[in-house]
């Protein structure tokens, strides 16, 4: 990591949280009998799926497009088991550096999700280490949903920024989506692309 680097943002999914998106679109084609191209194309891409990330339209409005838009005839707890399959672990060691960062730098959690998603994580959080939230790991956790702000836009960086009241060359973050680390970059951040979560131990080595 360079010197001067005062805080630290992490993205979620793909850096501390193991992800399976392909987990997901096996489920939904399970469930549906539709084709895994298909899947993919009515459940990750589209207005619907980006307006829920935003906090647009409720949980609710989502699992009803997820039905109409599937065919689906299922439960709810069904469609969110299915729609969380793609959420995995978190290894105890990850909770450890995030405990170690947060003693020396600010540490801050920048997450495009779901209200569905969240209460699974945290749950997975409690399962793994005892703490109620994921938030217990960071100075603050920022989530799309709550924001009414999704990255790649420059917006949602530079509320962070603002709130916090961080210098961007005193700050990195750190995603796995190529698109994210851009808007980062263009709001002036310091960014470093995670291509495998374990990366992240070199990073901070």
């Amino acid at each position: 990591m360079k010197a001067g680097i005062k805080n630290i943002i992490f993205d979620l999914g793909g850096v501390i949280l193991n992800l399976a998106v392909e987990n997901t679109h096996r489920e939904f084609a399970r469930l549906s009998g539709l084709p895994l191209e298909e899947i993919k194309d009515r459940v990750h891409h589209g207005k619907y799926f980006h307006a829920y990330e935003r906090g647009l339209i409720s949980d609710a409005e989502f699992r009803n497009h997820l039905r109409q838009s599937l065919q689906l005839q299922i439960s709810d707890t069904e469609l969110d088991k299915a729609w969380n399959a793609m959420l995995l672990d978190i290894p105890t060691e990850r909770f450890t550096l995030l405990e170690q960062l947060k003693q020396t730098h600010r540490v801050f959690l920048l997450s495009n999700t779901n209200e569905i998603h969240r209460q699974f994580f945290n749950n997975i959080v409690l399962q793994t280490s005892g703490k109620l939230s994921i938030d217990y790991y960071f100075h603050y956790a920022y989530f799309s949903h709550v924001l009414k702000l999704s990255k790649p836009d420059v917006a949602i960086y530079k509320y962070v920024l603002n709130e916090q009241n961080l210098l961007p060359h005193e700050t990195v973050f750190l995603d796995d989506n190529a698109d994210n680390i851009a808007g980062a970059a263009m709001a002036g951040l310091q960014t470093f692309h995670v291509q495998h979560p374990n990366q992240i131990f070199d990073f901070f080595a």
